[in-house]
């Protein structure tokens, strides 16, 4: 069995339904290795009066693998409706980030795009009174042939469940899954290429401290010591982040829990890095990038290459991982930008870096503007795809600068050579045989050593544990 993360969304939203007095059942297919068998199993002497279901990732977001999550998700609802004739309703990231068109090719009753514990709660009282559904936070509906839909749910305060109780996390953990949690939602920042905006809001809303300390005991309560923090970034305030770290060592967490996190270059510092490592932080994936400053400035990164430097230097000096990923073929990227960035990484030294080549492009965020005027100039686009027709962005459709050749991940490769702390990208001709580029790729879907690792004790993210894997 392939790796599992333990659906944190599905645990919360099931807890704030079961506060509201409604009687929540979940059924977790991520832990069954028969999804419909288990669904129809479940259904058969049930009646529910709204099935929900969440869904995390559209696609695996890696070129050249391009592995397209949808049409299971069809599927999924098509097996539900043949055992119940309750209404089904479809939430979370991978929904949000594509939601009027995931809505429209699954045929769904109804779809949430933003967050789903109160929007949840206002559907059920909806669908049991005056089905007054424009009364939904970011709720889509069909009616009279027509698809409506409310302003996405993002309400401006976040408080979360911090019982954890109603997902079997004890066993995500026993397979090697990642347990996490959120210290906020949103992201403020404008990266060309990134979702989270689309799917969490553009507004930061930040979690008390106190929530956050709450719901690490409840996961430690249950045997529960390696974390992961799924915020988009940390550090972004600088002072929330502190605020929980300060929060974690006031209870004397820092000794009990391990826990890796995104962040962004900056703002980091000495007290913020010192904080983190005694508060347990024991891993810190940094959104790098590039380590070239115009391809710094075409992605809108609000750090530059010394930035990132000084963040490698202060993991080492207080005994953090650090791992950069790199996005590397985007607009305006030649050989000679990539061979800027690569050389740089291998100067400051970080424990692995991600070579990920090519950037998914989604609806509604500033890359698929640069490629429509691409295309709209006639110029020629750096589109890769493997769908034919029309453009489509539900399906997993990528950008890779035109300057970087025919074979962009065989320029990649070369200017790595063979470097050991890099994760390489995968060629067309390794997905056909991905056994041979396993140890050096770092797509988690289906990855065989990675799975291995796991069943075999190791635990914590899973880009430390292939790292620790390279150097054994």
């Amino acid at each position: 069995m392939a790796p599992v993360i333990g659906p944190i969304g599905l645990d919360y939203i099931a807890a704030s339904v079961q506060q509201a007095d409604i009687n929540v059942e979940v059924l977790d297919l991520g832990l069954t290795d028969e999804p419909a068998k288990t669904i129809k199993e479940h259904l058969y002497a049930r009646s529910p009066e709204l099935v929900g279901i969440s869904f995390r990732n559209s696609d695996d977001c890696f070129w050249p693998s391009a592995d397209w999550f949808v049409p299971g998700l069809k599927d999924t609802i098509q097996t539900i409706r043949g055992m119940t004739d309750a209404p089904i309703v479809i939430g979370g990231v991978g929904f949000s980030i594509f939601a009027r068109p995931i809505f429209k090719y699954t045929d769904v009753d109804f779809g949430i795009h933003g967050d789903g514990e109160t929007a949840v709660i206002k559907l059920i009282r909806q669908l049991r009174s005056r089905r007054k559904f424009k009364n939904v936070p970011g709720l889509i509906w069909k009616e009279n042939n027509t698809i409506h839909s409310n302003p996405p749910s993002w309400p401006d305060s976040i408080s979360l469940s911090t019982d954890r109780n109603l997902i079997d996390n004890p066993s995500y953990f026993k397979r090697g899954g990642q347990c996490g949690l959120e210290t906020k939602r949103g992201c403020n920042r404008s990266c060309i290429y990134c979702a989270d905006p689309l799917a969490k809001g553009g507004r930061l809303r930040l979690r008390n401290p106190s929530e956050v300390a709450d719901e690490v005991r409840s996961l430690l309560q249950q045997g529960i010591d390696v974390l992961h923090l799924c915020d988009s970034e940390f550090n972004v305030p600088r002072s929330h982040a502190y605020a929980v770290c300060e929060e974690f060592n006031r209870r004397s967490l820092g000794n009990k829990i391990r826990w890796y996190a995104y962040l962004s270059p900056t703002p980091f510092d000495a007290d913020l890095a010192k904080a983190m490592a005694q508060a347990g932080c024991v891993g810190i994936d940094f959104t790098g990038d590039s380590g070239c400053e115009s391809m710094l400035r075409t992605y809108c990164q609000r750090h530059s290459r010394n930035d990132l430097a000084a963040a490698v230097k202060l993991c080492r000096s207080n005994n953090i991982a650090v791992m950069i990923d790199l996005l590397l073929g985007g607009p305006d990227e030649t050989p000679q930008t990539l061979r800027e960035t690569i050389d740089f990484i291998k100067e400051i030294d970080p424990d692995c870096a991600g070579a990920a080549l090519g950037i998914r492009i989604y609806p509604g965020t500033a890359m698929e503007k640069i490629v429509t005027e691409e295309l709209r100039k006639g110029k020629k686009s750096g589109i890769h795809r493997k769908y034919g027709g029309p453009i489509n962005l539900l399906k997993p459709t990528f950008y890779i600068s035109d300057a970087l050749g025919s074979q962009p991940a065989e320029l990649v490769k070369d200017l790595i050579n063979k470097d050991q702390r890099f994760f390489e990208p995968a060629s067309e001709s390794e997905q056909k045989a991905p056994e041979k580029s396993e140890s050096a790729s770092y797509n988690y879907n289906e990855n065989l050593l990675l799975t291995q690792a796991i069943q075999n004790g190791a635990r914590g993210a899973y880009w430390d544990i292939l790292r620790k894997l390279r150097k054994n």
